[in-house]
């Protein structure tokens, strides 16, 4: 069964009630396992207003949480270090989202298919449309 990891934006998108990531979540759902980071849980609690607090948490207790352990420290820093010798800044949260898709064996489904540069990873790029499309690195 295929794994998917969610990036932030696919689910801001979804708790914002845009009815194509609605879609697309269930779709890919139906298809594979979900999976989110760690970092994405504490970006989406961050940034979510009072009142959505319960809705927000049955959410992303729906999906398996890639923990941030040593390995996926390791992988971002690597990638930050390596992406930084070729002029390209990686941002550390996102580095660190691309080692959880890594190491879960997942491809990263985001709307920001640019900040996910690394050709070890499988990345597929959300258009508004809720729509899928794969991106090489």
């Amino acid at each position: 069964m295929p794994a998917y990891l969610l990036d932030t934006g696919i689910l801001i998108r979804h708790l914002r009630n845009q009815p194509n990531y609605h879609e697309l979540v269930r779709r890919l759902n139906q298809t594979g396992d979900l999976y989110i980071s760690a970092f994405t849980r504490v970006e989406v609690l961050r940034g979510m207003r009072e009142h959505e607090r319960e809705r927000t948490v049955a959410l992303l207790d729906g999906f398996i949480t890639q923990v941030i352990d040593q390995a996926t420290a390791d992988q971002a820093g690597e990638w930050i270090r390596a992406w930084q010798g070729r002029g390209i800044t990686l941002g550390g949260p996102d580095a660190v989202i691309a080692a959880s898709a890594f190491y879960a064996n997942a491809a990263l489904v985001t709307t920001n298919a640019r900040h996910f540069p690394m050709p070890e990873l499988t990345v597929l790029s959300a258009d508004e449309n809720g729509q899928l499309s794969a991106v090489t690195g």
